[in-house]
């Protein structure tokens, strides 16, 4: 650690708030807990506890930067798209990590020209969020900036249900989780109708997501036009509701026809146009309309059921459609297996869950650019964390050069603590040259101040001596940090950020233990 003594006489030159664990975003909730063991308590249908329970585990809906979600997802890296079509959809989707909280979101980037007007985007998104429930990835956040126009929701890290019925790897899915799925969504969407959204746009396998305890959710994106005139509609035609085809609109009946065709996924595992599946149907070759790898998992007259009542949402006319609650008394009592939970049923390995941390108040600070909150930090702090400094100094001889030594210290203190800047740095420079054990904390300050009299460059200089004198010290990457935002290396002072934040968790995790 550093410490203040004195250089020696013809000596050369020298080379050169706390971490927290944040409580799990989505703390065990009773009622998801049973319903991952026990399905029959996700018949609640979104009552009233689950939408109190949903809206304690779900971050609070706000307003994003711009900056702040471009850092999120390291300047909207093609890396860390997520949606299946990749750069070729108008509207894409990314995973990205919000580096105040270390919480990982998926952040939906619209086309330019989708939502023209700004308040009219946030209005709606806003609407969107108040939507909360266990059923659904719920929103919480959104931007507008600019031309820019993004929905930030939560990270699904399983997959879609397009994914693993079409694409799968190791099995495919089995057809108690595909009744599940289908329950699940009729949930989701019960309790949309119950807060007065009705319309759901482009309801398909890919609007369907896992979560890390392997339950199928209904994506929040689906409950948010796709352009302000709400006319836009992804899905290919042979999929798409008549009377959208008709009339360029959505009805609530249209979401139970979207339905209908994602209960022909989960029973063929694979695309088959509504029109080809009815035909099937109506010729009682519901064999043939079976996914083939399902052979022994499902009894004939629960198929049938399934089958039924997805011939009954695909109905030409609107009006001959049956409505939510009929979904729900139709697919509740077909699941058989549920005190086994989700994840079993697909064949996940839980990974051990792991606390995301928080950024400290210098952090937080240095992340938002706020340098007065930094140079209060940096006050406050002062040289505690260079353990054993002072009671190394009061062993040592007092001599007049250890004296002139604490003099230009305590200057150079006096003159940071008053923003005096310039001052600042001519006596830590001083210092610096006086001391045989260089200081990290010195450095620090002498880095603030340079980057307070725009020099950035040296500031980043000076916090880079800093992380040399302490290795695991965050303050010394959370400063280079901000020289790095200075210089305009975004990417660069991003990697700081998630550095210091990974060794706040390490020392944490070391008070624990």
């Amino acid at each position: 650690m550093g410490c203040f003594l004195s250089k020696p006489a013809g000596a050369g030159p020298l080379p050169p708030n706390d971490a927290a664990a944040l409580p799990a975003d989505n703390p065990a909730d009773p009622e998801a807990a049973a319903a991952n063991g026990g399905a029959d308590s996700a018949a609640a249908d979104g009552g009233g506890d689950d939408k109190d329970a949903a809206k304690r585990a779900v971050p609070v809906f706000r307003e994003f930067g711009l900056a702040e979600l471009r850092a999120a997802t390291k300047g909207f890296s093609a890396d860390l798209i997520v949606s299946e079509s990749g750069e070729k959809a108008p509207n894409v989707v990314y995973r990205g990590t919000l580096f105040s909280t270390g919480r990982t979101m998926s952040i939906k980037r619209f086309a330019r020209s989708s939502w023209p007007d700004p308040q009219q985007f946030l209005a709606e998104a806003a609407g969107v969020g108040k939507v909360r429930h266990k059923r659904l990835v719920n929103l919480i956040g959104c931007c507008a900036e600019g031309d820019e126009r993004l929905l930030v929701a939560e990270y699904m890290p399983n997959d879609t249900l397009s994914k693993h019925l079409f694409h799968w790897d190791k099995q495919p899915l089995p057809w108690e989780m595909r009744l599940r799925v289908a329950y699940y969504i009729a949930q989701a969407l019960d309790h949309c109708n119950a807060e007065n959204r009705k319309i759901y746009h482009d309801l398909n396998a890919y609007r369907v997501l896992f979560d890390e305890e392997g339950d199928p959710r209904l994506s929040s994106f689906g409950l948010m036009k796709n352009s302000r005139d709400g006319k836009s509609y992804s899905t290919n035609l042979a999929y798409t509701p008549p009377e959208f085809l008709r009339t360029g609109r959505v009805i609530a009946e249209s979401v139970i026809y979207s339905y209908g065709t994602v209960l022909l996924d989960l029973l063929s595992g694979k695309h088959i146009p509504p029109s080809h599946a009815l035909d099937l149907i109506r010729g009682k070759n519901i064999l043939l309309l079976m996914d083939s790898s399902l052979e022994g998992q499902y009894a004939n007259e629960d198929a049938s059921k399934l089958v039924d009542l997805a011939s009954k949402c695909l109905q030409f006319e609107a009006r001959d459609r049956p409505n939510i609650k009929y979904l729900l008394s139709s697919v509740g009592p077909l699941q058989k297996q549920k005190e086994v939970a989700s994840h079993v049923l697909m064949g996940i390995t839980k990974a051990t869950a792991v606390l995301p941390t928080i950024l400290s108040p210098l952090g937080k600070a240095c992340s938002g650019m706020d340098l007065t909150a930094v140079h209060d930090i940096l006050l406050k702090t002062g040289y505690k964390d260079e353990e054993g400094a002072e009671n190394e100094l009061s062993f040592q001889e007092w001599t007049q050069q250890v004296q002139e030594m604490l003099n230009t210290k305590k200057f150079g203190d006096i003159a940071f603590r008053d923003k005096d800047f310039k001052t600042a740095i001519d006596y830590y420079s001083k210092l610096v040259g006086m001391m045989s054990v260089p200081s990290a904390t010195v450095f620090a300050r002498r880095s603030f101040s340079y980057l307070m009299n725009g020099q950035s460059e040296l500031a980043l200089r000076d916090a880079m001596q800093a992380q040399v004198c302490m290795p695991e010290w965050p303050t010394a990457f959370y400063l280079q940090a901000l020289a790095l935002s200075k210089l305009g290396m975004e990417t660069d002072a991003q990697d700081m950020l998630n550095d210091g934040a990974t060794f706040e968790a390490k020392k944490q995790n070391s008070w624990r233990g």
